[in-house]
């Protein structure tokens, strides 16, 4: 059937038709809100490479969790910026490390609220890299053992997910064996399986003061070029007792989003990074485009990809769009 039998328009020609047959819809229920927790009280530090994000301390922290609870939000995804740090980021798991009382005071406070917690190094070592340094390399197994620490002392805490950030080769399994040896097989892993080394997290380094003190990142995150390689990496962590897999960054690889959906049945996240938010709020600033609009096209475009999730520095202004009723009226 051609036209002028089929009019593709008329399926177009109004509001209420259009949402009536909208394929994709983004939702509280699909997003993760990540925080940042430091040290200290009465903290509220707006980032200055991330206009509109802010370092909490976890005084604080509790009020913007019943801020975006209050708004319809359940999850969130918690990074770390400890007073310390040393060669073998020993702080991460410590018992009253920054996280761990976080989490903590989080679930303490709001027990329904879903707890995620970054496994990682990058915060906590003195070099900024996401594993332990051996003969002037990134050595993965001593990593490994780290590793596993984090995620069980995060679980003693009271966190419901971890999501192991490093790309190391085998951490899912590791951390896996780890948690279920030590009682938490209820505890569920979010695995970055697929992080590229990517230009796009430059404002969180900011944030997180991450950046690596030498060298770079690419003998462990993915190259960019590669697609074959990321189906790999997500089956391996699939194999090793992932229950969740992530895409980051999520707007420049919306292609392996999809290929991951058309193979891999787990749920899968995409991580709208903070490269992403960051040009989007600098475009907006500069009268490039709408802001809100720019926001609803970049979430749709995710989830359009696949993503069942989405984690973005975004996702208390959606959810204070949904509440005032406009967020289905920016297309």
């Amino acid at each position: 059937m051609m036209f002028p039998e089929y009019r593709p328009r008329r399926l177009r020609r109004t509001k209420e038709v259009r949402d009536i047959i909208r394929e994709t819809t983004v939702t509280v229920n699909d997003l993760i809100y990540p925080l940042f927790i430091c040290e200290g009280e009465k903290i509220k530090e707006e980032i200055s490479s991330m206009p509109g994000i802010f370092r909490f301390s976890i005084d604080l922290a509790l009020e913007e969790v019943r801020s975006a609870m209050d708004l319809g939000l359940k999850a969130f995804l918690l990074f770390g910026i400890p007073g310390r740090k040393d060669e073998t980021g020993s702080s991460a798991f410590a018992k009253d490390g920054i996280i761990q009382r976080a989490v903590r005071a989080i679930k303490e406070k709001f027990p329904s609220a879903l707890v995620i917690t970054d496994v990682c190094l990058c915060e906590y070592t003195s070099h900024g890299h996401c594993g332990i340094i051996k003969h002037n390399e990134i050595d993965n197994d001593l990593t490994l053992e780290q590793l596993a620490r984090i995620a069980v002392s995060h679980a003693k805490a009271g966190a419901d997910w971890v999501a192991p950030s490093d790309m190391m080769d085998g951490r899912v399994g590791r951390i896996r064996d780890a948690l279920d040896d030590a009682g938490f097989s209820h505890v569920a892993i979010m695995s970055y399986a697929v992080k590229y080394c990517s230009a796009f997290y430059g404002p969180f380094r900011t944030a997180v003061d991450s950046a690596p003190r030498f060298g770079d990142r690419k003998t462990y995150q993915m190259d960019p070029g590669n697609a074959r390689e990321a189906l790999r990496e997500a089956l391996l962590d699939v194999e090793e007792g992932a229950d969740v897999i992530m895409v980051k960054p999520a707007l420049p690889y919306l292609d392996i989003i999809r290929l991951l959906r058309e193979n891999i049945n787990h749920p899968i996240a995409g991580y709208q990074v903070s490269g992403e938010y960051s040009m989007i709020k600098l475009g907006a600033k500069a009268g490039l485009f709408e802001e809100d609009r720019a926001i609803w096209e970049s979430l749709i475009s995710i989830k359009r990809a696949g993503a069942d999730v989405i984690i973005t520095y975004f996702a208390k202004r959606v959810a204070e769009l949904i509440e005032r009723g406009v967020w289905g009226e920016l297309y």
